[in-house]
């Protein structure tokens, strides 16, 4: 007990990633069907429902209206940033310079983290915590390029234009999560994660009017499947893993967390055998090692 008190914030970090590897899996198949900018709006509208049921019964109140101006600010920054900013710039990137390379760069997510949660939040990590980054980043690398994906290019065309999509959805998804931890402090992060999702969701709906997609929306609300897949990926991601990530913060370094949040695309690894069939090569078994190497220092 006394081990599980005393890393809340890393257990919850893990708990995150299974999350959001079987999020990413239903998301993948709806924004192949209906497109990945729909799904989002979908998916943050859904978890938002999630959230109020939950909430309701948790804490009596449909809404967190007990939030100070202060959470209210930060929290729906912290939204715009990581939810729309940096959603848009890393699909954008897939689409530049391939996945894999972008999934790459977002390995920078960590270290991108620690700074902003020195530079904002005056977080101090120490030389150890440092080396399970650069470990766990080893072991993803070698994972991710190694990962030979049915009907996928491995594309390492460097165009500073795809890069620089990578990098602004790194640096979206990092700063997002210090934002986060800055604007919740001692607050509830489930009622938290509400307020992430309404800036999200006003972020999309203006997008999705200005580039007139709302046909395509309603389009996919009709499509049962879709629907079904966009709700489970919901129930997983913006309810369960953004809410978890959140609590994750509020124990640990958002650095530390970020890390462990890192190991998605390791996790991926073992659905796609599963599912596809697909063959694990001896390079991808030890990068898997090499991150779960790297992740376990943080519980030294």
């Amino acid at each position: 007990m006394a081990f599980v008190s005393n890393h809340i914030g890393e257990l919850a970090a893990l708990l995150v990633t299974f999350f959001w590897t079987f999020s990413a899996l239903v998301f993948e198949h709806a924004s192949k069907k209906v497109g990945s900018l729909v799904v989002n709006i979908i998916r943050l509208i859904i978890g938002f429902v999630f959230l109020t049921i939950f909430n309701f019964i948790r804490r009596g109140s449909v809404l967190p209206l007990d939030a100070t101006s202060g959470n209210w600010i930060w929290l729906t920054l912290s939204g715009l940033v990581g939810f729309v900013f940096g959603d848009l710039f890393l699909f954008k990137s897939y689409e530049v310079i391939g996945s894999r390379l972008s999934m790459l760069i977002m390995t920078l997510v960590p270290l991108f983290t620690a700074f902003f949660g020195f530079i904002i939040l005056g977080e101090h990590l120490r030389l150890f915590h440092f080396l399970g980054m650069a470990i766990t980043f080893m072991g993803i690398s070698i994972a991710i390029f190694n990962r030979d994906r049915k009907g996928e290019k491995v594309s390492l065309k460097l165009s500073p234009k795809g890069i620089l999509y990578a990098l602004g959805g790194a640096v979206g998804q990092s700063l997002g999560l210090v934002l986060s931890k800055l604007g919740m402090k001692d607050y509830d992060p489930f009622s938290a994660t509400q307020i992430r999702i309404i800036a999200g969701i006003a972020g999309f709906s203006v997008l999705i009017t200005l580039i007139k997609r709302w046909g395509g929306t309603l389009t996919a609300i009709r499509n049962r499947p879709v629907m079904k897949s966009i709700t489970l990926g919901a129930f997983f991601g913006p309810f369960l893993g953004v809410s978890f990530s959140l609590v994750s913060i509020k124990y640990t370094a958002a650095g530390i967390a970020s890390t462990i949040m890192a190991l998605v695309p390791v996790f991926l690894i073992v659905p796609a055998i599963a599912l596809h069939r697909e063959k694990v090569t001896i390079a991808e078994i030890a990068g898997a090692v090499i991150s779960v190497a790297g992740i376990a220092v943080f519980f030294i």
